[in-house]
């Protein structure tokens, strides 16, 4: 054991050297970096006054090393109580604490060095390990000392760990655990055993006491605590398994076993039958009290654990499932929150409308100073995570860093895309400090990268979708502006086509009556009531009749289309022949047809029933087929008109091998003011209105039109009636129904 007391005791002088200089290089300049060096200058003196107390063989060096054995380690509990109230915020000490332990530290030291047998009782040299007897009176007010310092330095640490948030809460938890079990195992060994008769174990309390400058060291030195955490974990939960076996299972053996089973001196089957038993025991218990004591420790240690794979598969979904940007923000700083355990979590963006969004699981308002310096500011970062208790950014961050802790912010993110230079950020991603306490780790901050890096995709296709809507509510005011406007001009141009329908309706009107006297006078002098005329004059006569019975034809055509708009337009059936009716028509434009030199033939009916129709009208429609066959036909045509009594119906035809109609040209063939291309050249004076009237009377009157044509090899136009309900006898008035 000796030796491995002198193997121990040595590497804790290097262990501490070595923790002292590590810190001093980094915090030369703040007054707990030189309480903390004092503090592991003190357990190395320690160190080194037990290694010459429990291996030097001279009594006169023996007792110099029990002085600084037991001198030396009086300054520890004072100066980690120095540590604690400057740690970390650098607090300055008011001027009369360090009195305070200067009285009992100057005479307990002035004790020892002149009554030293007041506190040790013997050192018995040995070749092995020397042993030191204390004494019971001064050890106990020795101990009184160490006790009530450390006390003071436990108050210290947990009253500076309830107050700070972060980082330097987790750095003052994980001292004051140092604190707390490093000076309580060196009090075990070195002050309780001893005063109890247990001396063999003194070489440990040195060694124990590693534990505040190893836990203080790595809190200081490095900033994200996590590894030390898993191990300190897993140490405290290992060592509290061992101790609860021990003590179980030695109060077995002491109470039960000793008294019931080992009566005998020798082992007796009973005996090795309960040493199997309690083996097995301590076996099968042994997995279930470390797999309890792992949980609570893990509890306590990994309050705020998370499963990062759960974490992302969470915030992927809940992005997938909202494309509105403040139903998205929402949603995912509810995920964020429930898996970071944050006090909160923000947002803030701009829309696709340049508006400030700040949403997320609190209501937050900024002042517009602090936004605007803080865009000042995080441009100029180097990265795109900020985080309030690190202690290694540059003096420009300093502003920024009060900035954010001024709103209790913790981590800013900015949300950068990926490649992208940081002057280019959507927003930015807020977070409140831990609800446990602790910092956020280097493993929380990878994982913080990757949700910045899902939130800036989700927020760019957010803001396209709203730029989608507002092109569309843009296209839609656009439309109905449009539509206002094209509206208003309908609205002009339905009063100047009930201007216009006025006046062809009045244009019409005043037309007929000098129109009718045109052609009474000339009817007259063709029948010989001016005296006897010469066959020239019959035939120019004859021409100015047909012209101006065009002229009539197209005058009513114009005032039918008037009566449609106005709703005007009636069917008066009478009895007509229609047989009878086609002859006179086609007699009209005999001479014109032998002018142009065409072959207009007509064979009419012998008998033909007589129909209900309206004879005005039809005689307008028969014209307007021969009329157009015999302007359309060129000259040397030939044009047959037809009329056919057929047992169900009645039928009527003009045959022409005239120009014909175009095919793609056809369906808009009965249209209003339609006229083909071809018919344009070869009568530019047409109205189109012939055709589109023709079918409205026809129609109106239950019949149907007959078309067919060929460009260029002829036309054929007309109509059919079924006889059935225009036989007088049958015949019962009926409101027209007129084509749309």
């Amino acid at each position: 054991m000796h030796q491995l007391a002198f193997v121990v005791l040595a590497l804790t002088v290097l262990i501490n050297i070595f923790f002292g200089l590590s810190v001093l290089v980094r915090v030369y300049q703040k007054p707990f970096g030189w309480f903390f060096v004092a503090t592991v200058f003190g357990v190395t003196l320690w160190a080194l006054g037990d290694l010459g107390l429990l291996f030097l063989r001279h009594q006169s060096s023996v007792h110099i090393a029990a002085l600084v054995f037991y001198i030396a380690p009086m300054f520890t509990p004072i100066t980690i109580w120095f540590f604690s109230l400057t740690f970390p915020d650098e607090q300055k000490l008011r001027w009369w604490l360090p009195i305070v332990p200067v009285l009992p530290l100057v005479v307990i030291s002035w004790a020892f060095i002149n009554h030293f047998g007041y506190f040790v009782h013997s050192i018995e040299i040995t070749d092995t390990l020397n042993i030191v007897t204390p004494q019971k009176p001064g050890f106990y007010l020795y101990s009184a000392y160490f006790s009530f310092f450390f006390f003071m330095a436990y108050i210290g640490f947990y009253t500076k760990m309830r107050k700070l948030h972060g980082l330097g809460k987790v750095q003052e938890r994980y001292i004051f655990y140092g604190v707390l079990f490093g000076s309580f195992l060196a009090l075990m060994t070195n002050l309780t055993l001893p005063v109890n008769g247990v001396r063999e174990f003194i070489w440990l309390g040195p060694f124990f006491s590693l534990l505040f400058p190893a836990l203080a060291t790595v809190a200081i030195v490095r900033h994200r605590l996590f590894n030390i955490r898993l191990v300190l974990a897993r140490s405290v939960g290992y060592i509290l398994t061992v101790v609860s076996m021990a003590v179980i299972y030695g109060l077995i053996a002491v109470t039960v076993v000793d008294k019931v089973a080992f009566r005998d001196s020798v082992v007796s089957n009973r005996q090795q039958f309960v040493y199997a038993l309690l083996a097995a025991s301590l076996a099968f218990t042994f997995y279930p009290v470390r797999r309890f004591f792992e949980r609570e420790t893990n509890r306590l240690f990994y309050r705020d654990a998370y499963e990062p794979s759960v974490f992302i598969d969470q915030l992927n979904r809940t992005l997938v499932a909202n494309i509105e940007l403040e139903a998205m923000l929402k949603a995912a700083s509810n995920v964020i929150q429930a898996n970071l355990k944050t006090e909160f979590v923000v947002f803030g963006v701009l829309d696709a409308h340049d508006r400030q969004r700040i949403v997320g699981t609190v209501t937050r308002q900024y002042s517009k100073e602090d936004i605007a310096a803080v865009r000042s500011l995080t441009p100029r970062m180097p990265t795109r995570i900020i985080v309030t208790d690190a202690q290694y950014y540059a003096s420009r961050q300093d502003k920024l860093t009060g900035i954010l802790n001024r709103n209790n912010i913790a981590l800013l993110a900015r949300l950068v895309p990926v490649g992208q230079p940081y002057q280019t950020a959507y927003g930015y991603l807020l977070l409140g400090n831990k609800k446990s306490g602790n910092p956020f780790t280097g493993s929380d901050i990878k994982i913080i990268e990757i949700v910045v890096n899902e939130m800036v995709i989700a927020i760019q296709n957010a803001l396209r979708f709203q730029e989608i809507e507002k092109f569309n509510e843009t296209l839609q005011e656009k439309v109905e502006d449009a539509t206002r406007k094209l509206r208003h001009a309908n609205d002009k141009l339905r009063k100047l086509n009930e201007t216009k329908d006025d006046f062809i309706s009045m244009a019409s009107h005043q037309l007929r009556t000098p129109l009718t006297s045109v052609k009474g006078y000339t009817s007259m002098v063709l029948d010989g009531d001016a005296g006897k005329i010469t066959r020239l004059q019959r035939r120019l006569l004859n021409q100015s009749f047909v012209s101006a019975q065009r002229m009539v034809y197209l005058i009513s055509d114009l005032l039918n289309v008037s009566r449609l708009k106005t709703g005007k337009f009636l069917i008066e059936p009478v009895e007509c022949n229609l047989a009878k009716v086609v002859q006179e028509e086609v007699e009209q434009l005999d001479e014109t047809a032998k002018g142009r030199h065409l072959q207009l033939t007509y064979n009419k009916p012998e008998h033909f029933p007589v129909l209900m129709l309206d004879e005005t009208k039809l005689r307008q429609v028969i014209m307007n087929f021969l009329d157009n066959a015999v302007y359309y036909t060129p000259a040397g045509g030939h044009i047959e008109v037809h009329v056919v009594d057929k047992p169900q119906s009645v039928e009527f035809t003009v045959v022409d091998d005239g120009i014909g109609v175009p095919k793609h040209e056809q369906h808009h063939l009965f249209t209003k003011f339609f006229r083909a291309p071809n018919a344009k050249r070869a009568r530019p004076d047409g109205t189109g209105l012939g055709l589109f009237m023709a079918k409205k009377v026809i129609i109106a009157q239950g019949g149907a039109i007959i078309f067919k044509s060929q460009q260029g090899r002829g036309s054929t136009f007309g109509f059919t009636f079924a006889k059935r309900h225009l036989l007088p006898e049958n015949f019962t008035p009926q409101t027209p129904q007129l084509p749309q």
